[in-house]
C-alpha cells in the first residue's frame, strides 16, 4: 500500500491506495509537529503490526472506521477501558507507543527507557500486553522517526512524502 502525507496549515492530508487499488485520503488535524499517522507508520512497521492502524486499512478497513471497531470491541477509551477483544490489541498496543514518542517529540527529551516505561504504564491501564521485543526495536523506531521528522521539517507546506506499506 501506497501512503502519502502532505503538509498543511492547520492539518494535514493523508492519500493512501492499496494493492488492490482502492484508497481514499483524509484530512488530520496536527496535534504537534509531525504527523500522528507517522508514528503509527514507523512503530507499527518496525513492530510487524498487521493489525495496528495502517494494517488494518491494508486489509480493507476505512480509517473512519476505526475508531468505532475500537468502541465495538470494547476499548471505548483508556477512561473506560476494559480487556479488549483480540482483534483490537496490536492496534492498542500500536497507539500507546505511538503517544510516548509524540510526547517525546513534543519534548524533545526522552530515552529509550523513559518510552518503554511510558508506554508499559499505557499497555497496562488499557488491558493489553508489552508487544514482543519492543524493548529491542525502540532505536530503530526512534532513529526512522528522526530521520522523518528532519525531511518533514524541511519540507514546504503542500510538500508530500511517501511511505510504503507491506500488506
Amino acid at each position: 500500500m501506497e501512503i502519502t502525507l502532505t503538509k498543511g496549515q492547520a492539518s494535514d492530508t493523508v492519500a493512501f491506495c492499496r494493492a488492490d487499488g482502492s484508497g481514499d485520503s483524509f484530512d488530520f488535524p496536527k496535534k504537534g509537529p509531525t504527523p500522528h499517522d507517522a508514528f503509527h507508520y514507523f512503530v507499527e512497521r518496525e513492530l510487524g503490526m498487521a493489525k495496528g492502524f495502517w494494517g488494518l486499512v491494508a486489509s480493507g478497513v476505512e480509517p473512519g472506521a476505526i475508531q468505532q471497531l475500537a468502541a465495538d470491541a470494547g476499548h471505548a477509551s483508556a477512561k473506560r477501558a476494559q480487556v479488549p477483544h483480540a482483534s483490537i490489541v496490536e492496534l492498542i498496543q500500536a497507539e500507546r507507543l505511538v503517544e510516548c514518542f509524540e510526547a517525546e517529540s513534543w519534548s524533545g527529551a526522552s530515552d529509550d527507557e523513559g518510552i518503554v516505561a511510558m508506554a508499559e504504564s499505557g499497555w497496562a491501564s488499557s488491558h493489553v500486553p508489552v508487544p514482543l521485543g519492543v524493548q529491542n526495536r525502540i532505536p530503530a523506531i526512534r532513529e526512522q522517526l528522526r530521520e522523518f521528522e528532519q525531511r518533514w521539517h524541511e519540507l514546504a507546506i503542500g510538500g508530500s512524502i511517501e511511505l510504503a506499506w507491506e500488506e
